[in-house]
């Protein structure tokens, strides 16, 4: 199984001043998908609040993968990417633009995204925007790969490149299908 960690940022929800949809959102698709929420938080959107409780998610909790949600755009108090990069040992780029293509489907205002992702010793991180359908959209493309990026973050994968070129032959096949 699967262990996460759901952190929200956000002034208004860690006042009371709001219910955190966003957050709900995150919990309800982890435990769809069978995995378990370990923990799950609203903070501040401030940058060390934030970086301190990735850290323990990460270090004590012991999360496989920690999903937040809200502070990744442009406006002053939006400090999420910022504490993420703080915290994680490298980055996974590749998550953070399949998603900020996800969304550009939807507004070009997705470009203004800040959202990143990388790891912190075995725990994946991603950070995801505020609005509760967004965190769909980035939930629709970042789920499928999760269960792989953890057994390999868990030493445990195997044959990447022969599910790749299976993939590839699987796409292949469809193409000469559609041809015919």
């Amino acid at each position: 199984m699967i262990r996460y960690g759901i952190l929200t940022a956000s002034d208004s929800a860690a006042e009371g001043g709001r219910r955190d949809v966003s957050g709900e959102v995150l919990c309800s698709a982890v435990r769809a998908s069978g995995g378990e929420v370990v923990r799950y938080v609203v903070v501040p959107d401030d940058r060390d609040a934030i970086a301190r409780e990735l850290r323990e998610m990460a270090d004590d909790v012991g999360a496989d993968v920690i999903f937040t949600t809200g502070g990744t755009g442009l406006g002053p108090r939006d400090r999420t990417a910022d504490a993420t990069t703080d915290v994680i040992d490298r980055e996974v780029p590749g998550i953070a633009e399949a998603m900020r293509r996800e969304g550009m489907k939807f507004t070009p205002n997705a470009m203004l995204s800040r959202q990143t992702a990388g790891t912190r010793g075995g725990c994946l991180i991603v950070n995801m925007p505020g609005s509760p359908r967004a965190v769909e959209e980035c939930l629709a493309v970042v789920m499928p790969v999760i269960p792989h990026a953890v057994e390999v973050l868990r030493g445990r994968a195997r044959d990447c490149a022969r599910l790749r070129s299976h993939d590839h032959e699987s796409r292949a096949e469809d193409g000469r299908k559609r041809e015919e």
